[in-house]
Formats: C-alpha cells, sequence, structure tokens
C-alpha cells in the first residue's frame, strides 16, 4: 500500500470537474422549475380568489332603509 499524498491541484481539478457537471445539470432545470413555480403560485391564486367569493357570498348583509 503506497501512501500517496493528495496535492491541491488534484483537488481543486476534481471539486471543478463535479462543479461543471452540476452547473450544466441546474441550467437544464431551472426554466423547468420557474414555469412549475409559476404554475403553483397561479393555482394558489385561484383558489385564494374562489374561496374568499363563497365566504363573501355568505356573510352579504341586506340593508334596508326606510323614511319615516
Amino acid at each position: 500500500m503506497s501512501e500517496s499524498k493528495i496535492t491541491r491541484e488534484q483537488l481543486e481539478s476534481t471539486l471543478a470537474g463535479l462543479q461543471g457537471g452540476l452547473e450544466g445539470t441546474v441550467n437544464d432545470k431551472k426554466k423547468s422549475v420557474a414555469i412549475a413555480g409559476g404554475v403553483v403560485a397561479l393555482l394558489v391564486l385561484l383558489l385564494v380568489f374562489t374561496v374568499g367569493k363563497r365566504a363573501g357570498k355568505k356573510k352579504t348583509t341586506i340593508v334596508e332603509i326606510r323614511r319615516v
């Protein structure tokens, strides 16, 4: 078993290779994640609007004004 020291250059090259691969993957997925986030936000907005509209109909007050 030979003991060889790991040099700074070896570490840098290995980490640079890993980082390069991850950056490519992240850039590919970024657009998909943004679209999915937009769709989820739109669905939440529509749900809140619908629930608020129903609550407004249930709590509507009718005011009757009479002249004396």
